[in-house]
C-alpha cells in the first residue's frame, strides 16, 4: 500500500472518498482508526446537543464533486433555492444517510484497519506509522484532541445528558446556544456562563475565508496575521436568527435565563465548551513536531496552503486534515475544511501514480 489515512473520521471519509473518486484503488490505501463507521463520533456529539441541521453550507457533504449536493436530495424547491445561494443547510439525519452511502459505495471497510496510530516517522520512501510501511503519501486526520472540561465532574455537552430543574450551562458558542434551548425547551431554567459576549456569524468563519480569493490574502499574511486571524475565529460564536433569538427573549421574560460570570457552587452544570486546543494536546502530533523539529506557532502547526507540511513533503507527502489543518484553511474543523483537504491530498496523490 502506497497511501496511508490515520483517523476514522469525517475528515477521514472526505480524503478516502477524494482518493477513490480519482482512482486509486482500495487496496492502495491504508486507514488506521479507532471507529469503523466514521460517523460514530461525530453522531453520538451532534446527538448529545440535540443538532437537527448542518451548520455547513451547500458543499457540505463528503461526495468527492460538489454537485449535486444533497438539497436535491429534499424534494424540496426552497431546498434547492437555497443551495444555489450557497445558504443550504442539509438536515443531519439526510447528512448521516448520505454518509453512510458514501462509505458503502466507496469500499472504506476494505481498507479499515482497528489500530490506533501513536508514532509517525519520515524514512527514506516515505514514512513508517508504528514500524509499518513506508507509505508514500500520508494524511493525519486525527480529529479534536479531546473536549474541555473547565468545571471537574461536569458533563459536557457533546456527551450524553438530560436536564434538571435548574442547569447551569458554561460557554458561549455553538455548543451552548443549543445547550440553552434545549434546557429551555425541557423546562429548565438556564444560567448561562459566559467570559465575554458570543459574536453572531452565520458559519465558523466569515465567507470571504471560504473563497479562493480570501484564502489567497490570508495566505499571504504574515505568520503573526496567521494567528492573529485564528485567535479571533476561535472565541465563541452561533448564528443570528429569530430561531435562536426568540426563545431566549422569552425565558428571559419569564426569569428562565439568566447570565452569569461564575458557577458558584451550582450541582448541575454542563460544560458547552467545546475541544481542547492546540497540537499539542495531541500525542501523535506533539510528538511529531518534536521528533522532526517542525515550525510551529503558538498552538498551530505551520503548514503550506495545500495543508501539507513542508520540510517532509518532498517526493512524498505530509498532510494534516481536520483542525489541526487550520494553518492552511481557517475552517479546518469542518466539512468544507475536510474536503479542502482532501482534495489537495488527492492532488498530490494522482499526480505521482
Amino acid at each position: 500500500m502506497r497511501v496511508a489515512i490515520v483517523g476514522s473520521g469525517l475528515a477521514s471519509l472526505a480524503a478516502y472518498a477524494t482518493l477513490r473518486h480519482c482512482g486509486v484503488a482500495a487496496e492502495e490505501i491504508a486507514v488506521f482508526g479507532t471507529h469503523e463507521d466514521p460517523t460514530a463520533v461525530w453522531r453520538e456529539r451532534a446527538t448529545a446537543i440535540r443538532q437537527t441541521r448542518m451548520r455547513s453550507e451547500s458543499d457540505g457533504h463528503l461526495a468527492a464533486a460538489s454537485w449535486p449536493g444533497l438539497a436535491l436530495r429534499e424534494r424540496n424547491p426552497r431546498a434547492w433555492a437555497a443551495t444555489l445561494a450557497n445558504r443550504y443547510h442539509p438536515p443531519v439525519e439526510l447528512f448521516l444517510r448520505h454518509a453512510e452511502r458514501v462509505v458503502a459505495k466507496t469500499g472504506w471497510s476494505q481498507s479499515f484497519h482497528a489500530r490506533r496510530i501513536e508514532h509517525v516517522a519520515a524514512v527514506d520512501g516515505g514514512f513508517e506509522l508504528d514500524g509499518e510501511g513506508p507509505f508514500r503519501h500520508v494524511l493525519l486526520a486525527t480529529g479534536h484532541p479531546g473536549l474541555a472540561r473547565p468545571v471537574p465532574g461536569a458533563v459536557h455537552a457533546y456527551e450524553p445528558h438530560d436536564y434538571a430543574d435548574r442547569v447551569t450551562i458554561v460557554g458561549a458558542g455553538m455548543a451552548a446556544a443549543h445547550e440553552w434551548l434545549n434546557a429551555l425547551a425541557a423546562g429548565s431554567e438556564v444560567v448561562s456562563v459566559r467570559r465575554r459576549e458570543p459574536t453572531r456569524r452565520p458559519l465558523n468563519v466569515p465567507r470571504p475565508l471560504l473563497t479562493k480569493r480570501g484564502l489567497d490574502g490570508y495566505h499571504r499574511s504574515s505568520p503573526e496575521q496567521h494567528a492573529a486571524t485564528l485567535r479571533t475565529l476561535s472565541q465563541p460564536s452561533y448564528p443570528t436568527g429569530a430561531a435562536w433569538d426568540e426563545p431566549l427573549a422569552a425565558a428571559e421574560r419569564e426569569g428562565r435565563f439568566h447570565v452569569a460570570t461564575e458557577v458558584n457552587g451550582a450541582a448541575n452544570v454542563i460544560c458547552a465548551t467545546g475541544f481542547l486546543e492546540g497540537f499539542q494536546h495531541d500525542p501523535l502530533l506533539a510528538r511529531l513536531a518534536a521528533e522532526h523539529d517542525l515550525p510551529t506557532h503558538d498552538r498551530w502547526l505551520v503548514l503550506a496552503p495545500d495543508s501539507t507540511v513542508t520540510q517532509l513533503t518532498n517526493g512524498r507527502t505530509l498532510a494534516i486534515a481536520g483542525i489541526a489543518g487550520q494553518w492552511a484553511f481557517p475552517a479546518a474543523d469542518t466539512i468544507a475544511g475536510a474536503k479542502y483537504a482532501a482534495r489537495a491530498f488527492a492532488r498530490r496523490v494522482c499526480r505521482t501514480r
